[in-house]
């Protein structure tokens, strides 16, 4: 099967739409698919597709950086888009998170009649209203506008799906993520590097993500506070200068990715996420993997993956204070810690990138069937 696979964004860009792309690159190389990749020009590298560490060719679509956000780049009108589907020729049409590109992407696969398939990644409506405070309907017009074009759409978990049959949007199911887990793993944990950010404290916690008013990071103020713990923030963002001044108890790592990404996981005592407006939440995916228990906010994405009382604990959204009580309660209790970890990883540990990427194939083949019906 040839699929062209039009990305809002792509590595070196590092974030879950980009690494949920190239998931799905190697898996369909894996399989014996021949994936092509549309993303816009990325930050840090040239085009070249072997910069990237892609199985497959790499098409780069000129950009800008969103304003404010210059780690987002914006895919500018262009003719390379339409080149690359007809040089390519596929059979399938896969949107990784539509809004910009993936818009365009949608018509030129209708023009051409050939299936698409949308995923849902990112939640525009609510990031509308964080960043202008407004914005929200028009927001969810356009993902309307663009999913319903679409053959099929896929939701990565129950709450999203939910938004999105909600707000109108039609043929929606529901496509998880998939995690590394002989990378993310328990027997990643660290002695040495624990001793060195703990610095003689007793219980380290962990935050890892983009660093943007959208993550509410922020709340992280009251758990900074508790006598004992140690706070470490693993990423980068526009907002970070702003919450260095704000959290002068937490330890700031900047961007970390691989094996010492997995060894900060698993060397952590309690995994804490703070922002409300996940569709999945893959970094929560990965602490449990790694024999961590989670602190996440009761909304979104975490809903499906922390089985409260089980794995970690859910918190209502934006309570910084009930935030940092979870955080109290498991640093009381090192046994809890150990169960809700252990339960963690036998949860998430066989959902597996090729697991889920098989999943995705027998969409694709649904998709390609209906066609095939409607059509004789």
């Amino acid at each position: 099967m040839r699929v062209a696979l039009v990305t809002e964004s792509f590595p070196p860009d590092v974030n879950g739409v980009a690494h949920c792309a190239l998931q799905t690159a190697r898996h369909l190389v894996r399989r014996g698919h021949e994936p092509l990749v549309v993303a816009p020009l990325a930050n840090t590298a040239p085009a070249a597709p072997h910069a990237h560490e892609s199985p497959c060719p790499v098409v780069r679509v000129p950009s800008m950086p969103l304003p404010g956000y210059p780690q987002v780049r914006i895919a500018l009108p262009g003719r390379r888009l339409s080149a690359a589907l007809d040089g390519h020729r596929p059979d399938l049409v896969h949107l990784a998170s539509p809004f910009v590109l993936g818009a365009r992407g949608m018509a030129a696969a209708a023009r051409r009649g050939v299936p698409a398939v949308a995923v849902y990644q990112t939640d525009m409506a609510r990031y509308a209203h964080t960043y202008l405070g407004r914005g929200a309907a028009a927001a969810w017009r356009r993902i309307r506008a663009v999913h319903a074009a679409a053959d099929l759409t896929l939701a990565p978990s129950s709450a999203a799906l939910l938004d999105l049959t909600e707000h109108g949007v039609p043929r929606v199911r529901l496509w998880p993520r998939g995690v590394d887990s002989g990378r993310f793993h328990p027997g990643r944990r660290d002695a040495v590097l624990r001793s060195s950010l703990l610095a003689g404290r007793e219980l380290l916690v962990g935050y890892v993500g983009r660093l943007a008013p959208e993550k509410d990071v922020r709340l992280l103020a009251e758990t900074s506070a508790l006598p004992g713990v140690r706070t470490v923030v693993i990423g980068e963002g526009p907002s970070a200068a702003a919450l260095r001044a704000q959290l002068p108890a937490v330890r700031f790592l900047g961007r970390r990715t691989g094996d010492e990404l997995a060894r900060l996981y698993a060397s952590l005592d309690v995994f804490v996420h703070t922002g409300p407006f996940e569709t999945f939440c893959q970094t929560v995916q990965e602490a449990m993997a790694s024999g961590v228990p989670v602190v996440a906010p009761a909304a979104g994405g975490p809903l499906d993956l922390v089985d409260h009382g089980r794995t970690g604990l859910l918190v209502p959204p934006g309570d910084g204070g009930a935030l940092r009580d979870a955080v109290r309660t498991l640093g009381g209790d090192a046994g809890l810690r150990v169960r809700y970890g252990a339960a963690g990883r036998r949860a998430v540990a066989a959902r597996t990138w090729e697991a889920v990427g098989d999943q995705l194939l027998a969409h694709y083949e649904d998709v390609l069937a209906d066609r095939t019906a409607v059509a004789a």
